[in-house]
C-alpha cells in the first residue's frame, strides 16, 4: 500500500472552506423544501399518490356534503382547505412538508367507520369509512428534483 501525506498549507485551506461550505446546506434544502410543496400541491390537483395512483372518488354521501367533487377538497370546518394548507420548512440540514391540520392523517392513512368513537348522538366518528389518500411522500420526479439540486448545489460549492 502507498501512503501519501500532503502537508501544503494552500491545498489544506481549501479543504477546510469546503467543510465550512458543506456544514450549511440551508440554500438547498430551501430549494428542496419549496420543490416538495409545490409538487405535493400539485397532487393535490390532481387527485394523484406521490407513487401517481388515483386517489378513491368522494362517496355520494360526501359529494352531498361539500361543494367541490374533488377528493380533499372543499367540505365544511376542519375540512377546508387541506390542499392549501401544505408549508414547507427547511434549515442547514433539513427540508420538511407537512400540514398543521388536524384531520390530515386520517385523509392520508384513512380511517373505518366508528374509529373514533361516537358522538353523544350516537353518530360514529367518522360517519363512514374514508379511504386512505395519501398527499405527503416522494415522487419519482421528487427524488429526480431533490438530487438535481444537490448536484447543482455541489457544482456552485466546487466552482466557488
Amino acid at each position: 500500500m502507498i501512503d501519501v501525506q500532503i502537508n501544503d498549507a494552500e491545498v489544506e485551506a481549501h479543504f477546510a472552506e469546503l467543510s465550512r461550505r458543506l456544514s450549511d446546506m440551508s440554500k438547498p434544502m430551501q430549494d428542496i423544501a419549496l420543490g416538495l410543496r409545490d409538487t405535493t400541491e400539485d397532487r393535490f390537483f390532481q387527485g394523484v399518490s406521490p407513487e401517481g395512483f388515483a386517489w378513491a372518488a368522494n362517496t355520494e354521501a360526501t359529494l352531498a356534503r361539500k361543494s367541490d367533487i374533488r377528493p380533499l377538497f372543499g367540505g365544511s370546518g376542519a375540512g377546508l382547505a387541506l390542499h392549501s394548507s401544505i408549508f414547507a420548512n427547511s434549515g442547514p440540514d433539513y427540508a420538511e412538508v407537512g400540514t398543521n391540520k388536524v384531520q390530515a392523517a386520517v385523509m392520508h392513512y384513512g380511517a373505518k367507520k366508528g374509529a373514533f368513537g361516537q358522538t353523544t348522538d350516537q353518530v360514529p366518528i367518522p360517519f363512514g369509512d374514508i379511504p386512505a389518500r395519501p398527499f405527503l411522500g416522494l415522487s419519482e420526479i421528487d427524488r429526480t428534483n431533490i438530487a438535481e439540486t444537490v448536484r447543482e448545489w455541489l457544482e456552485d460549492v466546487e466552482g466557488s
